[in-house]
């Protein structure tokens, strides 16, 4: 675990955060609160999906998009 006053985490951050990547960071401040910096793999948007090959042309999404909000009824 290493150990870093305030000042010296905030002016050499990158370091700080490269070496989080293996241990864990305390950073202390001069009122005497602790903070812990450890690292976090970031988790995949389930958004994130891949795409599939298809032969429908950008052309046939829109007119079937045109189509869709022509039999709409006004509200």
């Amino acid at each position: 675990m290493k150990v870093y006053s305030y000042s010296e985490a905030r002016q050499k951050l990158s370091e700080v955060l490269d070496i989080a990547r293996g241990e864990e960071v305390v950073i202390k401040r001069r009122g005497g609160e602790t903070f812990s910096i450890r690292f976090k793999t970031s988790q995949k948007s389930p958004f994130d999906i891949p795409g599939i090959d298809t032969k429908v042309k950008t052309s046939d999404i829109l007119e079937a998009i045109k189509e869709s909000r022509a039999g709409r009824t006004e509200q």
